[in-house]
């Protein structure tokens, strides 16, 4: 008896929005009033790569001047077009379940919390409710499927006895962690602008740029769910392993939804950064002896990292981190668009054995910053580099001095010198945006010094008592000195007119 297709992912709600709530696929690209995607990092991610699959299987422009006539509007138009067309595709259950193999039936069945990185089963301990396993809806589940495609855990709760490929080795006892997840979880950078369809627009490539990255020798690709694979090194798989959209939907689990959980094995095995295989939206530098890519650090927010993801501004040579989302992005849509801004973000994952898992100090983080498109430039980048040298200094200005408070008194303060210091990068992130906006002009960016010093200050204050006696002298004594911090700064106040 065949299966019934039911619940089509273009026209019914499962794409979380920010304001809205939950929207189909054809609201997405039918309404140019949604602001932004919502959900946790990993599932904005993962849609963002889902929607500009569909973006550049639906209009891929050959050149920048194509991608400018195209434009927000012209690109959703021709999405509604192509799902119209596709329609048939997009069903979560029937005969071709979207983005799952109904060969991969005999693998064994996963519950759904086992496979969601947030949720804690087994023997992890539960610390909020959020963690604990609920009961997921079909819009839950539509999102579980994208979301595994490229951030599935590595680990032995992939069944792979099951082998859809003959003579395939490539499985072993336990399953490899998905490409956009890397190791300990790789951070994934978007341009943003004042609406999703907009911000589609920004990040789509273009022929001329797919070339150009020359990591992607199957070039644009099909979409899977047009041709999906039959096993794991299938013909259809291994141009995926080779193309833009094999990036965008690595399809590297092989999973069918069964009324308890779901059928879970590895899927295709994708070629990392080692191998010069990236995702445009992951930021590598090629310039060493080894590749190294910006990991997702929870104690060191993503905008921290900006400096080191808009190092092309200054680059004369090959050196540095590059990310072609960003690098191909930016110098377009500055002259087109009047909103502009950066959205990064990801998952940090433990690993041990080969099991990954999120744990301790592991954790979801996202940053957005806006770019001031009209001083945006060569000048603009060195202040604020400078800038980003000297709150790294006041940082570690702030760990001595906690660290040598403690020290005074015959205790050992390195928990709290830390804590200070993340302190610190706490009460900065308030006012970086502004920095930002004035990195252009030296005097307004040195003007700012003195609340960043304050910030230094209130830190150090914070995990700093001044109780008693031999507190008070030894608060006195390893306050920060911010001096020369502040010289240039009150150089420029104290200048005549």
């Amino acid at each position: 008896m065949p299966i019934e297709n039911c619940f089509n992912l273009i026209d019914e709600p499962w794409i979380p929005v920010v304001d809205v709530g939950r929207v189909s696929l054809k609201d997405i690209f039918s309404r140019h009033d949604y602001r932004a995607l919502g959900g946790n990092p990993v599932q904005k991610i993962a849609l963002t790569k889902l929607l500009l699959a569909i973006a550049q299987a639906a209009v891929t422009p050959e050149d920048d001047e194509a991608w400018s006539e195209l434009g927000a509007e012209g690109l959703a138009a021709n999405c509604l077009t192509y799902l119209g067309k596709w329609h048939d595709r997009f069903w979560l259950y029937g005969e071709r379940p979207f983005l799952q193999m109904s060969t991969i039936q005999a693998a064994s069945i996963q519950s759904f919390g086992a496979v969601l990185a947030e949720i804690a089963t087994g023997n992890t301990t539960v610390l909020t409710q959020t963690q604990t396993e609920k009961s997921l809806s079909d819009a839950d589940k539509a999102m579980l499927i994208v979301t595994l495609m490229g951030f599935g855990l590595g680990g032995k709760k992939t069944d792979n006895s099951v082998v859809l490929s003959p003579d395939y080795t490539g499985k072993t006892k336990t399953g490899k962690f998905g490409p956009a997840v890397g190791f300990m979880g790789v951070m994934h950078n978007f341009l943003i602008g004042q609406s999703v369809a907009e911000t589609l627009w920004l990040n789509l490539l273009t022929v001329e740029q797919i070339q150009k990255m020359r990591i992607y020798s199957g070039g644009l690709g099909d979409a899977p769910w047009e041709v999906m694979p039959t096993g794991e090194a299938c013909e259809t798989a291994k141009a995926l392993q080779t193309s833009l959209m094999g990036r965008l939907l690595p399809l590297s689990r092989f999973c069918l939804l069964a009324e308890t959980g779901l059928h879970y094995s590895e899927g295709i095995a994708h070629p990392g950064y080692k191998e010069n295989m990236v995702d445009p939206s992951v930021s590598v530098d090629y310039s060493g002896k080894d590749p190294k890519v910006i990991w997702v650090d929870p104690e060191k927010r993503p905008w921290r990292f900006l400096t080191a993801l808009l190092g092309f501004l200054a680059q004369t040579g090959s050196s540095g981190f590059d990310c072609y989302q960003l690098r191909f992005g930016l110098p377009r849509a500055r002259a087109r668009v009047e909103t502009l801004g950066i959205w990064s973000g990801g998952l940090r994952v433990s690993s041990n054995a080969g099991e990954q898992y999120v744990s301790g100090t592991d954790d979801f983080v996202e940053s957005v910053i806006m770019l001031p498109q009209d001083i945006l430039g060569t000048l603009w980048f060195a202040n604020l580099q400078q800038e980003m040298t000297e709150l790294d200094q006041l940082s570690k200005i702030v760990y001595s001095a906690t660290l040598n408070f403690f020290k005074n008194q015959n205790m050992d303060g390195k928990a709290q010198a830390g804590l200070a210091s993340n302190l610190f990068w706490q009460l900065c992130e308030r006012r970086f945006q502004e920095l930002v906006n004035v990195c252009d002009d030296f005097n307004q960016a040195q003007a700012l010094r003195k609340n960043f010093a304050g910030f230094a200050n209130q830190a150090y204050d914070h995990f700093s008592a001044k109780d008693t006696a031999r507190q008070l002298d030894a608060w006195a004594k390893n306050r920060p000195n911010l001096g020369k911090y502040l010289k240039d700064q009150t150089k420029t106040e104290e200048a005549p007119a």
